[in-house]
């Protein structure tokens, strides 16, 4: 979406908000601090799902950061060149590490319904990158 588009909207502007600050906790959490957000390369596909490219303070590295109604991760930003390419490497990661839970004998019945949730979330998400609609600019 646009900025336009997002501005449109109180609601939508509040959303995006709630997004960008539950990715940037998410990677505090995991002790990684930004210096900023690269806007033109994040993508909001609202009420869905957000993606974020940020810049690693003190560094020139970067990172993905995904937030919404899936989980929460991130992953280096070299693995893809745009938001769109992201998500799909996010799904793939979802669907190999519910893979390996299912095929650990040594999972429990709580990590089997982690697994499956990841496998849900990774097709629903899939199923955002393949409609062209949500990646054309508008």
């Amino acid at each position: 979406m646009s900025e336009k588009q997002i501005e449109s909207s109180p609601e939508q502007a509040a959303w995006v908000r709630e997004q960008f600050q539950k990715a940037n906790g998410y990677l505090v959490e995991k002790g990684i601090l930004t210096d900023q957000v690269l806007v033109k390369e994040s993508r909001y596909l609202i009420p869905h799902i957000s993606l974020w490219k940020f810049t690693e303070r003190g560094t020139t590295e970067k990172v993905w950061a995904v937030c919404g109604v899936c989980p929460t991760d991130h992953v280096d930003a070299a693995v893809a060149g745009n938001a769109r390419d992201a998500l799909k490497h996010f799904c793939l990661r979802w669907q190999l590490r519910a893979d390996t839970i299912l095929n650990d004998p040594k999972s429990d019945e709580t990590q089997q319904k982690f697994a499956q949730l990841l496998i849900s979330h990774a097709e629903a998400c899939y199923e955002l990158v393949e409609q062209e609609s949500f990646w054309q600019d508008k």
